[in-house]
This record gives structure tokens, C-alpha cells and sequence, in this order.
């Protein structure tokens, strides 16, 4: 009898102990044992055999029983009885019962050990694995720290103490070498739930990491006085962060950069000497952008709202083009990324031509269309007409003002301008036609003459070749070599005809009107389960 009590309190110690080590559940690891015995006593009773194994929590007995389906007619004697043998042991045994019969304690062999062995185990990996995902994934936005355990293919596994996690190459900063044994501290941008485990990824040049190192560094972050509104990085090389005070007499910059530096030197010394331009972030976008494109002086911002673009003029001289642009287009590139807006920047001299080229181009177009003299083409660029649709849909009373305009010519040029937009629109359809273009195509909102024109030279010819189309497609996409300079990659539209957020309003418009999704996955903003749309 003390042999068998030992054995119990073998059991729950092994229990406790294997809890303890890999910080699970004590009854998921007496669950698995339980199953193990099971399997083990199946292997010496047969397979179809319903074994059922009981290890009592507290005292750490161990109880077998096989239990039995009761049927009216026995097809498998190894897990059925019939209801006339269940009767003559519970009297009140019904057909669809379950009888348990108890089972005499087992000797298992060392094959029953060995499958008993690897049951347990694999139950626990499951349960760890489920233990550590349910850990880390709370824990995605922190900086957490670890130790290097290994460098596979260029990418480092960190052990984290209660798991591993990995940083791959892309996301560590160039020229950054980790060898065995290093800390590492990084950013949880993702923690996956996979086959092989939990997978844990860690980031060194996400956006995010010098934010929440800076909130480190600057108390005033952590309490919420300063707030890090956004944040750009050009990994290991430099970076803009947009800060905010929410009390005046709080300077937000001065708080991030600290007493001599100190705080702002202790982010860089983490991301190996990356420069950090900390700005003062503003609602007003041409401030905002302005403070971004430092330490180069802007002269005058013109600002287009409805395709999220800023034309930024700075002065001929002081080399201040170069300096905004910043070495391999740096400079201008981090300050896009941190206001969200596309800026193009102009010397004074290139503004001045570009207008001139402008006016006498709107000059040019009213000469032709409206069959005018020069004067009076100049007059219409100088107002700031641009083409022959505005000059039709303005009130003919703003351009009989016009210095040596009157009643009758506003309405004579008006006229003109309505034939010459009904000619075009013709031509347009018979364009169209020509290409095979389907009519119903204007029906997509958004969608004009001039663009179905477009769209069918690009073998676009009905709404379904519409919505199956990706932005890149209608817009272009800048493609950002390494060490290189950007390559812009022209889209079936022309840059300045439409915006990019114009032309996913219109491919999702498309993708209703095809049936592809209803009105109400667009507005939850659902896109399309197809093989269709995979670009």
C-alpha cells in the first residue's frame, strides 16, 4: 500500500513540476497524463475500446474504466453491451446508456511508457504554445526586451524569457551585426498563431519603436503632456517625429530633446546613431510642412485639398532646393511620409516658368476652342479661367465684368464654349464606340467621357473590367529602389487627373454596380472575396 501512495504522489509532483517549468495550467498537464494512460491502456485492451483515465487532483489516485454503449443489438463487443447483460448489472439501464465498468490497474511495458511519454509531451507543447500566444498577443505596440539566442539566414531569434520571438533582416537596421549573448530590445509589431507555435516578430525600424522609445525617455510622453502625433523613418539614417504639447507651457520639443540632448542622444544611441529632426506638429497642414521640410526655408505653399497635394516654393539661393530635397531626395521624402501629403518642390525661377507655361497654354486652349484672338485668350488665363468647362459653367454676369467684356460677348463666348464641349463630347463617344467601350461604364460615378476614352486604349471596356482594376492601375505607383531613385510607373490616367482615394471611390463604385459586393459591405468597407480582384 505504501508503494501505491508513493506512486500517487509521483504523479502529482511530476504534475506540479512540469506546471512550474513551463508556466501552464497544473490540470492541463493531469488532463494529459490522464490521456496518456488512456491511450497506454487502449494499446492492452484494444484500440476500439473506450478507455476513460481518472487522476484525482488532491490524492492522486488513479481510476480505469472502460465504458460501454447500450444497444439492442451488439455489432462491436469492444465498446457496446446489450440492454438485456446492462440490466442484469443496473436494472434501470436504458438503450443509448453508457455503462462504466471499472478496470484493474495496468503494468504498462516500456513501448505503453514511451506512447504515454509522447502524448504528455505533445499536450504540454499545445498548451505552452497556447499560453504564450494568449501572452504576447496583448502585448503587440510594446518594446520588450531579450537575449540573442541564435542567427538563422540573417534573421535573430531573441529569447524573451517566456518565448521566442524572431527579428528578420528587413526589419533590423542596415549594418546592424547581433552575435549570441546580446540584448536586444525591439518593437512587438505581430504575433501570429502557426502550426510550429506561436510566431513573435519583432521590428527595429518600425515607425512605432522610436515612439515608444522616446515615451521612455520623456516622461512628459508617458503622462500624456506631450503627445507624438507622427512619426517617419528612414531606418539607421535619419528621422522626423511631429510632437504636440497639450499645456502651453510645456515646449514639446524642448521636452523630447532634453538638458543637453540627453534625452534624444539616449533613442539615437539605441538606433545606431540615426539622426531624429523632432518638429512641432500643427493642425494647420502648411505650417505642419513647412516645420517638416526644416532646416530649408519655404517662400509660399499651394495647397490642392481634394488630391492631398502641396506645392512647396522655396528660394533660388542659398541652395535651398537641395537642402529641402535632401541628399538622394531624404528630406522631402520623410516629410510626405509624416504629414500624409504629397509635396512637390519648386524654385522661385521654376514657379515663375511653370506659370507662365501655364497661362500660355490656357491661352492657347481658349484661342482654338472658342475661335478668339490672343487678347482676349489672355484676358480669360489671366482671370484664372484654366479650361473651356469652367469658362461654360460660370455665371455669365462674373464674366461680362471682365475689363472690356459686356453682356453680349459673355454670352457669345458662353455659346462658343458649349458647342465646343458638345463637338468634344461627339467625338469622345464615337470614340468610344470605335474601342468597344460599354455605355455602361459612365454610369460609374466619377467616370467621364475623357477617361472611358482612356480606359478602353488600356482594354478597360465594361464595369466588370472597371472593378476589377486595382488604384495602382488608374493612378500609376512610385517604385522606391534601394539606393536609387524613385521610378514612377504612369497608371491609364494622366497624374493630374485624379487622386488616388478618387480612384478607389470609383473601382469600389464599379465593384457594386458589378454585383460584386452590395451598398453595405462599401460603406463598412468590405472588400470583395474574388479571384478577380487579387491585383
Amino acid at each position: 500500500m505504501a508503494a501505491v501512495s508513493a506512486n500517487r504522489l509521483e504523479l502529482l509532483q511530476i504534475a506540479d513540476a512540469v506546471a512550474r517549468e513551463k508556466t501552464i495550467d497544473r490540470s492541463i498537464v493531469i488532463s494529459a497524463m490522464e490521456e496518456a494512460i488512456a491511450k497506454a491502456a487502449r494499446a492492452r485492451y484494444g484500440s476500439e475500446t473506450d478507455v476513460h483515465a481518472e487522476i484525482h487532483p488532491k490524492t492522486g489516485q488513479l481510476a480505469l474504466t472502460r465504458h460501454m454503449l447500450v444497444v439492442e443489438d451488439v455489432e462491436n463487443s469492444s465498446n457496446q453491451i446489450s440492454l438485456n447483460d446492462a440490466q442484469r448489472a443496473n436494472p434501470g439501464a436504458q438503450v443509448g446508456d453508457t455503462i462504466a465498468d471499472t478496470l484493474p490497474p495496468l503494468e504498462y511495458g516500456r513501448i505503453a511508457a514511451q506512447s504515454a511519454k509522447q502524448v504528455i509531451v505533445q499536450k504540454v507543447r499545445e498548451a505552452e504554445r497556447d499560453r504564450q500566444y494568449q501572452e504576447f498577443k496583448d502585448r503587440i505596440g510594446e518594446i520588450v526586451n531579450g537575449v540573442v539566442k541564435r542567427v538563422e539566414y540573417g534573421s535573430v531569434i531573441v529569447d524573451l524569457g517566456r518565448g521566442e520571438a524572431i527579428v528578420r533582416r528587413d526589419e533590423m537596421l542596415p549594418r546592424e551585426v547581433f552575435r549570441n549573448g546580446d540584448r536586444v530590445r525591439a518593437y512587438v509589431f505581430d504575433v501570429r498563431r502557426e502550426t510550429r507555435g506561436p510566431q513573435i516578430f519583432l521590428s527595429r525600424t518600425h515607425p512605432q519603436f522610436m515612439a515608444k522609445l522616446f515615451a521612455q525617455e520623456v516622461p512628459e510622453i508617458y503622462d500624456g503632456i506631450v503627445e507624438i502625433k507622427a512619426v517617419a523613418r528612414d531606418p539607421g539614417s535619419r528621422a522626423k517625429i511631429g510632437v504636440i504639447s497639450r499645456d502651453s507651457s510645456v515646449d514639446p520639443v524642448g521636452a523630447c530633446v532634453g538638458m543637453r540632448g540627453s534625452r534624444v542622444q539616449a533613442v539615437v544611441n539605441e538606433l545606431q546613431g540615426e539622426k531624429i529632426d523632432i518638429i512641432p506638429w500643427s493642425p494647420d497642414i502648411a505650417t505642419f510642412v513647412v516645420n517638416a521640410l526644416a532646416p530649408a526655408e519655404v517662400s509660399k505653399v499651394v495647397i490642392d485639398e481634394d488630391r492631398e497635394r502641396i506645392e512647396v516654393v522655396v528660394p533660388d539661393t542659398n541652395n535651398q532646393l537641395s537642402l529641402a530635397i535632401g541628399r538622394r531626395g531624404q528630406n522631402v521624402r520623410l516629410a510626405s511620409q509624416l504629414t500624409g501629403w504629397d509635396i512637390d518642390i519648386l524654385t522661385e525661377q521654376e514657379e515663375s516658368e511653370r506659370r507662365q507655361a501655364d497661362f500660355e497654354n490656357a491661352t492657347r486652349v481658349f484661342m482654338e476652342a472658342l475661335n478668339v484672338d490672343e487678347v482676349v485668350g489672355q484676358l480669360l488665363a489671366s482671370e484664372g479661367f484654366t479650361n473651356v468647362e469652367e469658362l461654360a459653367l460660370v455665371d455669365a454676369k462674373e464674366l461680362a465684368s471682365i475689363e472690356g467684356f459686356d453682356d453680349e460677348t459673355a454670352d457669345e463666348l458662353q455659346s462658343r464654349a458649349r458647342e465646343y464641349l458638345q463637338q468634344l463630347e461627339s467625338e469622345l463617344s464615337a470614340r468610344c464606340k470605335e474601342l468597344g467601350v460599354d455605355e455602361a461604364l459612365r454610369d460609374v460615378p466619377g467616370v467621364t467621357l475623357q477617361m472611358m476614352v482612356k480606359f478602353g486604349e488600356n482594354d478597360v471596356k465594361t464595369v466588370e473590367d472597371l472593378a476589377g482594376c486595382a488604384t495602382d492601375d488608374i493612378v500609376g505607383w512610385t517604385e522606391r529602389k534601394e539606393g536609387g531613385e524613385p521610378v514612377k510607373h504612369p497608371g491609364y490616367l494622366d497624374a493630374n487627373e485624379m487622386s488616388r482615394e478618387d480612384a478607389e471611390r470609383m473601382i469600389m463604385e464599379a465593384r457594386v454596380i458589378a454585383g460584386w459586393i452590395t451598398r453595405e459591405d462599401l460603406d463598412k468597407g468590405v472588400e470583395p472575396e474574388s479571384e478577380d480582384t487579387d491585383a
